[in-house]
């Protein structure tokens, strides 16, 4: 008789320590994902950020204005009439 019931205490035992090992195992889990999680919407919000940046440049970049003034500022180039103007300290 008190085999029998140090035995079923000892299985009561082991299954309530395997059942709060699970549960912990489980918070941990769950924690290292919502860490995951806030790292990606984080990641998520800069990406769409850059992305409607980069969409309004080339909006801008469609435009006749835009394209003259890049043509003017990166290959020099300057409208008939026009006299060029070379600027010594920034060649440095």
């Amino acid at each position: 008789m008190i085999k029998r019931f140090k035995l079923k205490h000892l299985i009561v035992i082991v299954l309530i320590i395997n059942v709060c090992y699970i549960m912990i195992r489980q918070q941990i889990v769950m924690h290292n994902i919502k860490t995951n999680m806030n790292e990606v919407n984080k990641l998520e919000a800069k990406l769409k950020e850059e992305n409607k940046n980069l969409q309004e440049e080339v909006k801008l970049s469609q435009s006749s204005g835009y394209v003259e003034k890049l043509a003017r500022e990166k290959l020099g180039l300057i409208k008939e009439g026009e006299t060029p103007v070379i600027d010594s300290s920034s060649a440095k």
